[in-house]
């Protein structure tokens, strides 16, 4: 039997992640039958399973993955710019699908909001030490705390993942988002 190497094996996982992914944002947690994500992802039930432990152990695994995605644009460019990425291409790959199911099992499933709670610091603590790195450089308002903007900031962004889950227009956001920007910036 032929030996996988690390890098097979990490090529594998990526695959099944996005291929349930795309799954998850189609069909919501609970539609997403073992017999959708082997469609989705090409693979058997036997390789899905070998990589996660089960549904709700691979679900995790693909929020972890865009929040850690997340975390890392938010830290090298803002908050601002996940928006404006999400804008462009508002269903990358399933995200916002996998963005809307999150937040429905955090209101309907204690153990997964219990799960979640460790991951969703990252990108918390990445937007709070963006904007605190932008005030010492001089290039954010100081007449308001960190702490303050950085929960604007939030709620811009949970508004627009709303907007865009609503279906509404998005050819005219660009400047709400100019907007944002400008608000937590020094005049």
């Amino acid at each position: 039997m032929p030996r996988v190497s690390q890098d097979q094996l990490a090529a594998r996982r990526h695959e099944i992640l996005a291929g349930a992914r795309a799954c998850f944002a189609r069909h919501g947690y609970e539609g997403a039958t073992v017999r959708r994500l082997e469609e989705e992802t090409g693979l058997s039930r036997g390789a899905i399973f070998h990589h996660f432990r089960d549904k709700d152990s691979l679900f995790l695994a693909v929020a972890a993955d865009d929040a850690a995605e997340m975390a890392a644009t938010v830290a090298r460019n803002g908050l601002v710019q996940v928006m404006r990425d999400l804008l462009a291409n508002p269903d990358v790959a399933g995200w916002l699908g996998t963005q809307l199911e999150v937040g429905r099992r955090l209101r309907t499933d204690p153990e997964f909001a219990e799960q979640w709670s460790e991951r969703s610091g990252a990108i918390a603590a990445a937007t709070r030490e963006r904007l605190e790195r932008q005030r010492d450089a001089g290039v954010l308002r100081d007449d308001v705390p960190v702490a303050t903007l950085q929960r604007f900031l939030e709620l811009a962004y949970d508004g627009l993942v709303k907007h865009l889950a609503m279906g509404r227009p998005t050819d005219d956001l660009g400047p709400v988002l100019d907007l944002v920007e400008a608000a937590v910036r020094k005049p």
